[in-house]
């Protein structure tokens, strides 16, 4: 028995993480499925805000011991989420393990042209997944968050050039804003105590560079999985274990790269602690909290998500990890990028006079 498909258009830069979504069982009772939005969005809210502020914390946290290794935690959330995609196609086939193992080898092994056009967007991810470690190890949770939507433009762009979508005038001009916000967001702050912040926090100019390299990784990574997703009929959830399968090869060799002799000195599972097990599992199944939200939230919601997930990032910021100095200038560029978010998933209502019967 296959999944349902989703008659949803998700937004590209997610749709590596909703393409592992669960089929929902669409509600019969009206206020069942309001309460279902409402619930499936603070879900959507709790998840990302909790991500960027445990990774954030799990970077800066200060034990004795070797602190955990990005490259690794990236390898053990790959290995998770096929797990979870493994699992969530046993479940679709009524927990028949020889029709789960026929599957899995017709789809996978039998076709190993369709399994390799995987291979360029899984590399760009395992990069991308790096990258955001390397984000929030020298960037404070608030300024990571606002500055990460800059994904809206890299993907809106890539979706026009790959897949020749047609962009409307609200969307060209929450572009134009949302550049402007982060570019506000990014501007320096002449405050002793916020030059104070950003050198203990690491190397803000690093932190910038992975967040920008990223969001364009994410958009060309999420455009280009959407443009295999509608040309081939393969279960989105064999896709997720395609792309599993390659980035734990990617990320492997990350790890051997870069911190072979880290690894080789204290263990792969060096400094994990349940900050760090808490990343992981949020980063791998990410996509399956986001399900509902598509299932039952339109942009609009996902938009408010967002824009709470912020709000919520730069106040936890502040208050708790105290990283954070909040300015005028940061507040009046994140308010941009929260319209921005807004404008870019607002469907005008059609024109005209409705025919009368």
């Amino acid at each position: 028995m296959t999944a349902e498909e989703q008659k949803t258009k998700p937004e590209s830069e997610l749709i590596k993480d909703i393409s592992i979504s669960f089929s929902f069982q669409e509600p019969e009772h009206p206020a069942m499925s309001s309460n279902l939005k409402y619930l499936s969005l603070g879900v959507l809210v709790f998840q990302t805000t909790t991500l960027v502020l445990t990774m954030r914390y799990s970077r800066t946290l200060k034990e004795e011991g070797p602190r955990y290794l990005s490259s690794t935690a990236v390898v053990a959330a790959e290995c998770l989420k096929i797990a979870a995609c493994i699992l969530l196609v046993y479940r679709d086939n009524n927990f028949n393990f020889r029709t789960l193992n026929r599957i899995l080898h017709d789809e996978v092994v039998n076709k190993p042209l369709e399994t390799l056009k995987l291979a360029i967007p899984s590399g760009i991810y395992t990069l991308q997944n790096n990258l955001l470690y390397v984000a929030l190890s020298n960037l404070d949770a608030a300024t990571y968050q606002v500055t990460y939507q800059l994904k809206i433009l890299t993907t809106a762009l890539f979706s026009v050039f790959m897949l020749n979508k047609k962009l409307n005038v609200y969307q060209w001009l929450s572009l134009v804003i949302l550049m402007m916000g982060v570019a506000l967001v990014q501007w320096p702050s002449d405050s002793p105590e916020a030059a104070t912040k950003e050198i203990s926090a690491g190397s803000p100019v690093v932190g910038v560079l992975a967040v920008l390299i990223a969001c364009f990784s994410s958009g060309f990574a999420g455009v280009y999985f959407e443009k295999i997703l509608k040309e081939t009929k393969q279960s989105v959830w064999i896709r997720n274990i395609q792309l599993g399968f390659f980035g734990s090869i990617f990320g492997l060799l990350g790890v051997y790269i870069y911190d072979g002799e880290r690894v080789s000195q204290n263990g792969f599972f060096q400094g994990y602690n349940r900050f760090t097990w808490t990343v992981v599992a949020l980063q791998a199944l990410g996509g399956l909290v986001i399900a509902a939200v598509i299932k039952y939230a339109d942009n609009i919601l996902k938009g408010f998500a967002t824009s709470l997930s912020i709000i919520l990032s730069t106040v936890i910021s502040y208050f708790w990890l105290q990283d954070f100095i909040p300015t005028s200038v940061f507040f009046f560029g994140a308010i941009l990028v929260i319209g921005a978010t807004f404008l870019y998933g607002y469907v005008p209502k059609p024109t005209g006079n409705p025919i009368k019967a």
